[in-house]
């Protein structure tokens, strides 16, 4: 710790008056809890944090009351017991005066805490356990930047660290914060540097950085290395650099080049030349969080200005208005000129007091117009060039000046905007009273809302462009499909041409009452049927895509668009179910088309044959045979469709009117075919009809349809859905048993049956 450790001078700079004696003649104070605490949600860098309490709910001091929301989130906790009564917009410490979601708390008075979790062997923890305690604890840079502490303990496993700093240069004048911090609390503040090298594996330089105008600080923090060293091996590596005075030495790319001499590149962070810098407040709140267990929920903050009647350092509150504690402090209102939070370089003029103190809260400043005057009205620029002599990022801010003028960002990015650490130096020595910090506060603003649109805009241009290679993708694949189907009918074409002209056409029997229809060759039947199968497929898998919402604001799928579907499904499975029975039907009759009347017999238990000697039978009718079969099928298909009539009635099936309309048809080609025959002098009522049984069909349906709607009256939700489970399964068990047999038939229709099971299956598990 004695020896000398060689400093760099900081390039630019500037020595504005100090003012840090009148806030350091009394020692650290606590303030009366307030009446109410009003607790921001987003004290921290990244996303707000999320409310975990409701209105209402009561807390003790210590309490989570929100969660981070996201990497660089941090947990916010209640600063004393109480009822939560609000958690609505606040205004918050911000120069445009905005408001944000923030949790009110109604203090008790009992300053309850929650049950502290210590540890006590803390350098014998895994670093990962001790991170998990700082994120829990919501430790975020004091310093001013607000970055989650953890975050900035847990480097990539690629950047090796090698020296820690620790930021006690306090720069910024009136600000005594750190100042007071270390006189009073320095053995705290070594325990924390032990614990930041335990987390960071033992750094081999342990710095600790504090301007030569802190005489106290210094000697108390160099006797609590001292005391550190004779009990704790690891305390050897611990060295207090004094170094002199100079504004703006407290910025960490600042303080790191001084005591290590490394630049950080542009668009890099410290960590990528092995050094980690945290400020001394947020070291004790880390130690304090690991060691006791204590969530972040007071800081230290600076109350000066000659308009207070007492100025000092404060232990604030998190969530106290800053009202209440100028108000405690003899603020006298007609003396201030404006209350700014921070120092005279770096800080901003508060909008309006009713807003609480943060986690960067560190001083509270109110001074009367003779002791900070209010700038002069700006000038145009005389081109002096002092702006960029005391820059300490070595920037060029006079261009910077004018590109932001003419909001070339393109010219800003390319001149190192983002590298200025908004000092306020430039605007310090303008002659021309130039504000030049709040032209580039205001340009990185509209290159970050720039960004943003541009990132919106890209992901669009990737999802329309996304969109356009799927619908050209789905388009070639219906292409080959009408292609290849072209193709196949053409083959059929040829192949029927082939065998007409080839076998001679037999004799027809030709009704003399009726006109002959066209009749279509096997061929082309059979491509017919195929199609009609292929279309019903494609029908039903259209009708099984998950339902999405078009909603914009994102409504959740009703029941009622649920049932609809699954009615549209019933329905394409019975479309798909009717053409595979008609081309089975027609695979079977098939070879008796082909056969000739001196076809020799086939075996009597053969099917194929017996589809043909059925299928050569009701060729060889009479007219009048064949149109009172007709009329026998038709009355059996009238009665199967009546019977679907009154069963989607009685469960109100979405499929009812196309089924009347069916039963329609059908009723109309039975009057047709008793005109034929009654034009033939047959009547009717001779024709043979389909007995009608005890109970039909519909009215069995009828009653199941009643019992089992009944049955879901009576269930719960949960019963419901076991009720559905089971019914797939059985239906899952079914298929699968007929998936065996036409694979062990070698049935034309397994793959039919496979898509079947896979589709059971895909609904079950979707259950």
């Amino acid at each position: 710790m004695t020896s000398l450790i060689p400093i760099w001078e900081l390039p630019g700079g500037i020595h504005p008056t100090e003012n840090k004696t009148q806030s350091l003649q009394l020692p650290i104070g606590y303030l009366p809890l307030p009446p109410q605490l009003v607790i921001p949600l987003n004290q921290h860098l990244g996303k707000p944090a999320h409310p975990v309490v409701q209105p209402g709910d009561r807390v003790l001091k210590g309490q989570l009351i929100a969660a981070a929301e996201g990497t660089f989130s941090a947990n916010t906790h209640a600063s004393t017991s109480g009822t939560v009564i609000a958690i609505a917009d606040q205004n918050i410490p911000h120069a445009s005066g905005m408001t944000a979601e923030s949790i009110v708390i109604e203090p008790d008075q009992k300053e309850e805490w929650i049950n502290l979790e210590t540890c006590e062997d803390y350098l014998q923890q895994d670093r990962l356990v001790l991170l998990d305690k700082i994120r829990a604890a919501g430790v975020a840079g004091m310093g001013g930047a607000g970055f989650p502490t953890a975050v900035k303990l847990a480097p990539k496993s690629t950047q090796v660290i090698d020296t820690l700093v620790i930021n006690g240069a306090e720069c910024e004048p009136y600000i005594t914060a750190d100042d007071i911090l270390m006189q009073e609390r320095a053995d705290q503040l070594i325990e924390g540097v032990l614990l930041t090298s335990h987390i960071l594996h033992h750094p081999k330089n342990i710095l600790i950085g504090i301007e030569d105008n802190k005489p106290k600080a210094i000697a108390a923090v160099k006797a609590a290395v001292e005391i550190a060293q004779q009990t704790n091996p690891e305390a050897a590596n611990i060295k207090v650099v004094s170094f002199p005075t100079k504004y703006p030495s407290g910025g960490a790319k600042q303080l790191i080049y001084i005591l290590t001499g490394r630049e950080i590149p542009s668009g890099h962070h410290s960590a990528d030349i092995g050094v980690i810098c945290v400020n001394v407040a947020t070291t004790i709140a880390a130690w304090r969080a690991v060691r006791f267990g204590e969530p972040l929920i007071s800081r230290i903050t600076t109350l000066v200005g000659e308009a207070l009647s007492e100025q000092r350092n404060m232990e604030l509150l998190l969530g106290t208005p800053i009202d209440y504690v100028l108000q405690q402090q003899g603020f006298d209102a007609k003396r201030a000129s404006r209350v700014i939070m921070g120092g005279p370089m770096m800080g901003f003029t508060l909008p309006a007091l009713n807003v609480p103190v943060i986690k960067t809260t560190n001083c509270l400043l109110a001074p009367t117009a003779k002791e900070l005057p209010l700038p002069d009205p700006a000038q145009a620029c005389i081109r002096c060039g002092l702006c960029a002599e005391v820059c300490p990022a070595n920037l060029l801010p006079q261009q910077l000046f004018w590109y932001a003028q003419a909001e070339d960002f393109d010219r800003l990015e390319s001149h190192n905007l983002f590298d200025c650490i908004e000092c306020g130096a430039c605007s310090y020595v303008c002659p021309s009273s130039i504000p030049l910090v709040q032209y580039y506060r205001a340009a990185k603003g509209s290159i970050r809302q720039h960004l943003i649109e541009k990132e919106k805009s890209d992901r669009s241009r990737q999802r329309f462009e996304f969109r356009k290679e799927r619908l050209a993708k789905e388009e070639a694949e219906k292409e080959a499909k009408r292609l290849a189907r072209q193709k196949a009918a053409e083959e059929a074409k040829k192949q029927l041409a082939d065998k007409q002209a080839a076998a001679p056409v037999p004799a027809q029997i030709v009704d003399p009452t009726k006109v002959a229809a066209p009749e279509l060759s096997p061929d082309e039947q059979k491509a017919k049927l195929e199609r009609l199968v292929a279309a019903a497929k494609n029908a039903l898998e259209f009708a099984q895509k998950p339902l999405v919402s078009r909603d914009p604001k994102n409504k959740p799928i009703t029941e009622e668009q649920l049932e609809k579907q699954a009615a549209r499904i019933k329905q394409a499975e019975l479309k798909l179910s009717e053409a595979e029975n008609k081309l089975a039907e027609f695979l079977a009759q098939a070879p008796a088309q082909a056969a000739t009347p001196t076809t020799s017999a086939a075996p009597a238990d053969d099917p194929v044959a017996a589809a043909i000697a059925r299928a050569q039978a009701k060729m060889n009718l009479s007219p009048t045979d064949k149109l009172k079969a007709d009329l026998e099928s038709l009355q059996t298909r009238l009665q199967k469709a009546q019977e679907k009539v009154e069963a989607a009635k009685t469960e109100g099936s979405s499929n009812l009117d196309a089924l009347q309309q069916g039963a329609e048809k059908l009723q109309q080609k039975i009057e047709q075919t008793i005109a034929s025959l009654k034009e033939l002098g047959i009547d009717a009522s001779a024709a043979p009809v389909v007995s009608e049984p005890e109970k039909s069909a519909a009215e069995l349906a009828i009653e199941k349809a009643k019992a089992k709607a009944a049955a879901l009256a009576t269930m719960s939700d949960d019963e419901k859905r076991a009720e559905q489970r089971k019914s797939l399964e059985d239906r899952l068990q079914k298929a699968r048993e007929r998936l065996v047999k036409a694979e062990a038939e070698n049935d034309a229709n397994v793959e039919v049956f496979r898509s079947s099971v896979e589709k059971l299956e895909i609904k079950l598990k979707g259950m």
